[in-house]
């Protein structure tokens, strides 16, 4: 087989023995398309590039000025795909093994206060031009924030996953795992605001002959529900209208701030790592990180002996 063929073959085996989302297959697509197209103007590819070969296209890709993280990632999908073709028997060596990848930048997540959170929650329940799109974004951002839910997961959600007024929601994550987020009060009384919306849309759809909706969050799109950059670009216009900064608020600060919260509050590091769904507790663990700054800054700012000493 070809090193051409390499790569689809790779990509099929990842989404059936691993269950990997078709956003994760297209990242894989994305990084070994680009090294594939790089070893071609080297007049090699990628079933007959060597080791030296791979860490030239490496250093290309840091002459390019790409980001520590984008050349780790690079790397990563390069290795999987040899380690692939080694144990499929492609090739008879594995030309990655031995090369150390040049590690991640140790970025803190972006997060927001309390009151940043608030005033977001508020302008949501405001924006919209029906009452109906008004209950969906109170919705939407209150149970965002209640659960620390993924975007992906958010707008995905089935309508029949939020009826009965449940106490917690089960969530369906990446490669398919499923776990179990609590509902906060408000969170709760927002979705039954919306799914008592979503029943009158559902009568009239019936009364005209069209299909039900069966996702919580319908749209007329291919997909069937509310898009991640559709939400993406309301979370955008929520902040406006709430005066907080637009380039920190995304869906993804969100669940960073749920984090950031529960921890501050004095929430076990194990349980925020099942509600957020990370396979490994390490990941969890940047968020106490994200508080120490916080509280060091805290003290820079208020305490008045650290005042004098920057006068």
């Amino acid at each position: 087989m070809s090193g051409a063929h390499w790569v689809p073959v790779f990509l099929e085996a990842l989404a059936a023995e691993r269950g990997a989302a078709q956003n994760t297959l297209a990242a894989y697509q994305r990084d070994l398309d680009h090294a594939a197209t790089w070893l071609a103007s080297e007049g090699s590819d990628l079933a007959s590039a060597d080791q030296a070969r791979i860490e030239a296209y490496l250093v290309h890709c840091d002459a390019q000025g790409l980001s520590r993280a984008t050349r780790a990632r690079r790397l990563s999908a390069l290795k999987q795909l040899y380690r692939f073709a080694f144990e499929e028997g492609l090739r008879s060596d594995n030309p990655a093994l031995q090369i150390a990848g040049p590690g991640r930048d140790k970025r803190l997540p972006k997060t927001l206060t309390v009151d940043e959170v608030d005033l977001l929650l508020d302008a949501a329940g405001g924006h919209g031009r029906t009452p109906e799109d008004r209950a969906r974004n109170a919705c939407l951002m209150q149970v965002l924030y209640a659960t620390g839910m993924r975007v992906s997961e958010l707008v995905s959600l089935p309508a029949s996953a939020a009826r009965g007024d449940p106490r917690m929601l089960l969530i369906r994550g990446k490669g398919g795992k499923e776990r179990m987020v609590p509902l906060s009060p408000p969170a709760r009384e927002a979705l039954a605001t919306w799914l008592a919306c979503r029943d009158a849309m559902d009568t009239a759809a019936r009364t005209a002959g069209k299909p039900v909706p069966a996702h919580l969050f319908p749209s007329r799109g291919k997909a069937g529900h509310l898009t991640r950059h559709a939400f993406y670009m309301l979370i955008k216009e929520f902040a406006v209208e709430a005066g907080v900064s637009p380039e920190k608020v995304t869906p993804h600060t969100l669940r960073h701030a749920f984090a950031t919260h529960l921890l501050a509050n004095g929430a076990d590091l194990r349980a925020i790592q099942t509600l957020l769904g990370h396979a490994d507790v390490a990941t969890t663990e940047i968020y106490t990180h994200v508080l120490e700054e916080r509280l060091r800054d805290l003290v820079l700012d208020h305490h008045p002996l650290a005042r004098d000493g920057q006068d």
